[in-house]
């Protein structure tokens, strides 16, 4: 058997270039105890965390695959969880920078994420049209709401009651209750889809954003507020109040889910609207943590900030309003109309939420967070479109104040797309080029060493030396810049359309160009007398000119300088002769123009890549096909050859980077990371560094590594993660009681699940094994009437020779609290039997109460009819029930000494503090007593 081939393994080594993706939003964390000072701003699949005031990037939370949609800080601002677009949540903790906890229960991207006052909750909306609500301390779910029929856009805790609000995009806002988990009121006043709500007077107010320029308020009446404490129990039931008379569709647009008055838990009336200026939609809506200031924005690139004033403030413009009006009256002198008037001033909602003023920003706004200084400024930070962040200030309390840019993150990134990317000869700087600049990065710090203002980029490449760079330009010019000064030198109106193509000639004396206007052109160095100092600098001029009958897309030198290949816009590739220009080859099979092509280190190979997704491997001796490769989902954007070698990488629309070997025609590895289609990627002169470039507006670097790709292995791993992804998509298991499609279980089924469900079984066989053995054990040491030792089980002994019992209770153990239940769901009922034996066991010693109760009553809820017909486990279950409820109670009365412990403690530590505080006090009153008579004495002996 000869040797298999083996091919160095490409890995991601970072992303760059990219200040904040545009799918999530944009928060304030507090971090080392500052607030206002440090952002986090969502970054494809991971989350950066910005320092606003320095503009550096200091922590980033690592993600695993997919992109961000979501983010939201937990009140104590020490965790920040992040929804992700495969519907999975992860807590990352703030200090250590780690993601310890993960849900997995929505089916589709999370849009919404919401804790509740104290942290321990917090609610997900998602596209799969439902509301999960996660316990985050124990780290499991608690109950799923379903109702809306589209995308939920906000979900919100109420902090006074157990309620939580939601806004979808099927035009609906529902009011649920958590303690029965039903929606018991849904308000249908929009005839769009609602886009975001917010909760503002003390919860009072409800403010809803739909797709028109029309803010609705909704008032908000509690029933025991509603109700009369004197009126009589029957009459209230019957609800004599006209507040109550709700029916099936009020006219303000309210819809009651219960007919029974009983179940009303509040009114939800419309009070009128506020008018922005914007005439689209609401992109965001929100207030700050005060309620005080309220701010949208729509899909342009102004914030309109609102005021919403207290309930003095309401009452002093009450009385100047009431004051007016008295005047007036005392002014026409008639004491009836006075009253009258009297009585007519009313407050308006205008009065009520008043416009502060508009924030303009640079660029259209994707999202915004708010924040008050403690010296009373408001801060508003801002992701906007073109990969950018600014902060705001602004002083809602002064007149006509106006909002100043504090701070503005820009250079981390590309304002657009970037359309090239290139090496210099040492591996070390990386240019990329965009529409409005172009930037050099280190590659090993990814620090932005330079920028350059340009026009429109679309190729480029280092000057021999690496101490110039050359651009080619959408509108045909060619434009020379100084890395160390930063200067444009020279600008050349080489073609009359788009430059698309550039090759450096072998012996890197010139380069040759291509262009929209069918032409080729020649060009080589020469360094020529600068105006403005004594020294010569670098120049290029025009040598030659080849006219062809179609639009240039791509030119490429052969190594030895001999042929040119020239890709043509009619699907064809023609290679000339470069000494005398004549034709000497013609490669034609694509069904649509070649985009990019690269001729191999030996000039034995040119491999073209197309818009039609194939990719074809010719040879340039007779310009025969070699090979036809289906290579990308979509359109083939890049196409290099690794040097010395005849291995190339490809970069398609489909978002994916793969290698390919051209001798044996063979797919080596794909290169996946990038969230929107890869536009180009350059590969170092060693070969060892890949950088691609992609619409998500990120900047990747791939590094090759030491560790051998076997092919085999490799197709075993792909179908290995082909068949997790089958797995998502599978249905839920059926649960008894449950209508098909209905999953109120807060998880879903993944590997990590079916993982842990494998490793309770394999612990049950294990503890069956094990019983058996000891039993036979017993019984030769019983006939042989003396001891024989028994063989140790290995696993057993990697856990500290614990018992086979002991061992299922660690498996257990160490499952992950979030995927529990889940992992319980998919076990086969032939385990459960034992599994309540083994329960009975540890819970009359009392080990893990809550885990084991946990467990248990989630296994007689699913498997309740299968239990109570199996005459076998009765005795089982009598004995779980006795032994329970005593351990229950015991843990709950432990529980409530420490409780009572703890208050104790802390009335010792206010009382304490009290005495300090006021000990304090009297001292310093005594040292200032002390220095006043201190000072008196000196002016007496002055005196």
């Amino acid at each position: 058997m000869g040797l298999t081939k083996q091919y160095l393994r490409y890995v991601a080594s970072a992303v760059f270039g990219l200040i904040g993706s545009q799918k999530g939003n944009i928060v304030f964390v507090t971090l080392r105890g500052e607030k206002g000072r440090y952002v986090a701003v969502p970054a494809c699949e991971h989350v950066f965390i910005w320092d606003l005031r320095k503009g550096e990037k200091i922590l980033i939370l690592q993600g695993l695959k997919h992109e961000v949609t979501c983010l939201c800080p937990s009140p104590d601002g020490l965790h920040l969880a992040v929804g992700y677009e495969d519907g999975s949540i992860r807590i990352f903790s703030l200090l250590s920078g780690e993601g310890n906890v993960t849900f997995n229960g929505h089916k589709a991207a999370v849009t919404s994420l919401k804790y509740d006052q104290l942290g321990g909750r917090l609610a997900s909306g998602s596209k799969d049209t439902d509301i999960i609500v996660w316990d985050v301390i124990n780290e499991s779910g608690l109950y799923r709401l379903k109702g809306h029929k589209d995308a939920i856009t906000q979900a919100l805790f109420l902090r006074e009651k157990n309620l939580l609000v939601s806004s979808g995009k099927d035009t609906m806002v529902k009011w649920w209750d958590l303690d029965t988990q039903h929606c018991f009121k849904t308000v249908v006043g929009h005839r769009t889809e609602v886009w975001g709500l917010v909760l503002v007077s003390e919860e009072k107010r409800l403010i809803t954003g739909a797709s028109d320029s029309e803010l609705r308020a909704w008032d908000i009446a509690y029933l025991e507020e509603i109700e009369d404490p004197e009126e009589p129990e029957p009459k209230k039931i019957k609800g004599s109040s006209p507040r109550m008379q709700d029916t099936d569709e009020t006219e303000d647009g309210t819809l009651e889910m219960d007919e029974a008055p009983e179940d009303r838990i509040l009114t939800c009336r419309k009070a009128g609207s506020i008018m922005r200026e914007g005439r689209d939609r609401v992109v965001n809506l929100a207030v700050d943590r005060t309620g005080r200031i309220l701010a949208c924005h729509g899909t342009d690139s102004v914030l309109e900030v609102f005021r919403v004033l207290s309930i003095e403030e309401i009452q002093k413009k009450m009385d100047k309003k009431l004051k007016k009006a008295r005047k007036k009256a005392k002014l026409n002198s008639g004491k009836e109309e006075e009253e009258d008037l009297e009585v007519s001033v009313e407050m308006t909602l205008q009065d009520e939420i008043q416009r502060v003023t508009n924030i303009k920003t640079s660029a259209k706004i994707k999202s915004f967070d708010l924040i008050h200084s403690p010296q009373g400024e408001l801060k508003a930070v801002f992701l906007l479109q073109n990969n950018l962040v600014e902060l705001y200030s602004l002083n809602p309390s002064v007149p006509a104040s106006q909002p100043v840019r504090t701070s503005r993150i820009t250079i981390g990134g590309h304002r657009s797309d970037v359309r090239t990317l290139s090496f210099s000869s040492d591996n070390i700087a990386v240019l990329s080029g965009a529409a409005e600049s172009i930037k050099i990065w280190n590659r090993s710090t990814l620090q932005c060493i330079r920028t350059m203002t340009c026009e429109y980029a679309l190729c480029s490449f280092f000057v021999p030396g690496d101490r110039q760079v050359v651009i080619g330009t959408k509108t045909g010019k060619l434009q020379l810049y100084d890395l160390a000064s930063g200067n444009l030198l020279e600008t050349v109106d080489a073609h009359d359309g788009a430059l698309w193509s550039l090759s450096l000639s072998p012996d890197q004396r010139g380069f040759v160009t291509g262009g929209a206007d069918k032409s080729v052109k020649f060009w080589d160095f020469e360094l020529v007398k600068d105006e403005n100092s004594t020294q010569k600098r670098l120049s290029v001029k025009q040598t030659r000119t080849l006219q062809l009958d179609e639009e240039v897309l791509c030119v490429s030198y052969s190594p030895n300088q001999k042929l040119l290949a020239v890709s043509l816009l009619d699907c064809t590739v023609k290679i000339f002769y470069v000494d005398t220009l004549k034709f000497f080859l013609s490669l034609y099979g694509h069904k649509l123009p070649v985009i990019c092509m690269d001729i191999s280190y030996d000039g034995a190979l040119i491999a073209t890549g197309s818009a039609d997704r194939n990719v074809k491997i010719w040879g340039l001796d007779f310009g025969d096909c070699h090979k036809s490769l289906f290579a990308h989902d979509d359109s083939v954007m890049y196409l290099k050859f690794v040097p010395k070698s005849h291995l190339f990488f490809t970069a398609g629309k489909d978002r994916k980077i793969k290698q390919w070997d051209a001798d044996k025609f063979e797919h080596v590895q794909t290169l996946e990371g990038h969230h929107q289609e890869i536009w180009c990627l350059a590969i170092s002169p060693s070969g060892d560094y890949v950088v691609s470039s992609s619409h998500d507006k990120s900047l990747r670097l791939w590094e090759r590594t030491r560790e051998p790709l076997i092919l085999e292995e490799e197709r075993e791993m792909q179908r290995e993660a082909e068949y997790e992804e089958s797995v998502a998509k599978e249905d839920q298991p059926a649960v008894p009681g449950e209508t098909q499609g209905d999953n109120y279980f807060t998880g879903k089924k993944t590997i990590e699940t079916i993982k842990a469900a494998e490793r309770i079984m394999e612990a049950i066989e294990l503890y069956r094994e094990e019983t058996a053995k000891m039993r036979e054990h017993k019984a030769i040491c019983k006939a042989a009437g003396k001891e024989v030792p028994l063989p140790i089980n290995p696993i057993l002994m990697a856990y500290g020779n614990i018992s086979p019992s002991a061992y299922v209770l660690e498996i257990f153990k160490g499952i992950k609290s979030s995927e529990l239940e889940e992992s319980l769901l998919v076990l086969p009922f032939s385990y459960v039997p034992d599994i309540l034996k083994l329960f009975n066991e540890f819970i009359q010693l009392g080990s893990d109460i809550e885990l084991l109760c946990r467990c248990l009553f989630f296994l007689l809820r699913i498997h309740f009819g299968q239990i109570t017909s199996n005459q076998m486990l009765v005795p089982v279950i009598e004995k779980l029930k006795e032994t329970t409820i005593s351990k229950v109670s015991q843990v709950r009365d432990v529980i409530g000494f420490n409780m009572a412990g703890l208050d104790f403690l802390k009335r010792e530590c206010e009382a304490r503090s009290e005495v300090m505080f006021f000990a304090d006090a009297t001292s310093h009153l005594e040292e200032k007593k002390r220095k006043r008579k201190k000072r008196e004495k000196l002016i007496l002996t002055f005196t």
